[in-house]
């Protein structure tokens, strides 16, 4: 049991606990119906929880997967785990199903006594007052971030696109109302690597946010006596991602600020420009490129488009050097030769507009997609 907790990859302070409870679990095996309900009958304030789990995608799963470990470990940090899901698709619901974990719809009903924690890890539901109230050790959310720095939906985001270079995990209490103003029970640094993307960002918190999880759980009700309240003057906010954002704008973005861009929402949207005042999708991003043009009377303007042969890529001019793409998405998928053989090469001005210097028409065009 203790060597699935440790497959599982948790940090020392928490093995060692869970290798004292499982070797006391055998001693006390068939005892008093097990040691669980013994240790519940021992202690009224502190584990193993009843815990209920709020949570949807890829990055809830893994404080899902841990807390799940640590039921079958028997290791006296959880009891019974349940969960609330938003659909029927989500990885969290897939896992749940699968290890046979009851499942709950949103909002759930008749929770009254059943349970004495929740947990909400990206659920995206502003959770009310009253079902609150029904926890009386609270719910507990695991955030990507260090509160209150990037309060909203989208932390991990917004920590690359500001290039930050140190973030973290929180572990903070659910409060009614808003989003992310509860007091601070437990947090962790995570050095942002370089040239790391969100999504590769959001993977390591993910992992560290469940193991920091499983280790607020183990000291509750200290946490809760100790517990720190958010500074509200040092809040920064991180709002939702939207498709508004991936429009690059080359008079005023920089080589770095359009490598951070592409880093942090490039795998779910591409970046954008605009070309002959239609719509052209940008790829296979190369960062920063050094160009050597061979007409060298004009000054390149921001947006301006050069095909590099030796290396087959689209320069870009933007506000302080040229960044470089592989391929683009017009009607179709094209390589950067053949989008200069198709349509580079027969233009006299070959440039990329930023969006707000396209036509009016264009823009409401857009809008309506949108």
């Amino acid at each position: 049991m203790w060597a699935n907790c440790k497959k599982a990859g948790a940090p020392l302070r928490v093995l060692n606990h869970l290798q004292s409870c499982c070797v006391h679990t055998v001693r006390r095996k068939g005892a008093e119906g097990g040691q669980r309900r013994l240790c519940r009958r021992m202690s009224s304030s502190g584990p193993p929880w009843r815990l209920l789990f709020f949570g949807s995608d890829q990055f809830a799963l893994e404080s899902l997967k841990l807390l799940s470990s640590s039921r079958s470990c028997g290791d006296g940090i959880v009891e019974s785990l349940e969960v609330v899901t938003l659909s029927s698709d989500v990885p969290v619901k897939k896992f749940a199903q699968e290890n046979h974990l009851p499942v709950h719809p949103w909002p759930p009903d008749n929770v009254d006594g059943q349970f004495d924690v929740g947990v909400v890890v990206s659920f995206g539901c502003l959770l009310h007052e009253r079902l609150i109230n029904k926890f009386p050790y609270g719910i507990l959310n695991v955030h990507p971030s260090l509160l209150p720095r990037w309060r909203g939906p989208a932390p991990i985001f917004h920590t690359i696109m500001n290039g930050d270079t140190v973030t973290g995990v929180t572990i903070m209490q659910i409060r009614p109302h808003r989003f992310d103003v509860g007091p601070i029970l437990n947090q962790e640094l995570h050095h942002v690597p370089e040239k790391c993307t969100a999504d590769e960002l959001g993977t390591a918190l993910a992992t560290k946010g469940a193991h920091l999880l499983i280790d607020t759980l183990m000291t509750l009700t200290e946490r809760l006596a100790h517990k720190k309240e958010q500074s509200q003057t040092d809040a920064t906010f991180a709002p939702k991602i939207s498709k508004s954002m991936s429009w690059i704008v080359w008079e005023d973005q920089t080589c770095d600020h359009i490598d951070r861009l592409n880093r942090a929402i490039g795998s779910r949207m591409p970046l954008r420009t605009i070309w002959m005042d239609k719509t052209i999708k940008l790829l296979d991003f190369v960062g920063r490129c050094n160009i050597s043009l061979s007409d060298h009377r004009k000054k390149p303007v921001p947006g301006s488009v050069s095909y590099q042969k030796h290396s087959s890529t689209l320069a870009v001019c933007c506000k302080d050097g040229w960044v470089g793409f592989k391929t683009v998405l017009l009607k179709k998928r094209l390589t950067a030769a053949d989008f200069y053989n198709g349509y580079l090469h027969q233009t006299a001005d070959g440039r990329f507009l930023s969006r707000k210097r396209g036509s009016e028409e264009h823009k409401t065009r857009e809008n309506l997609v949108l």
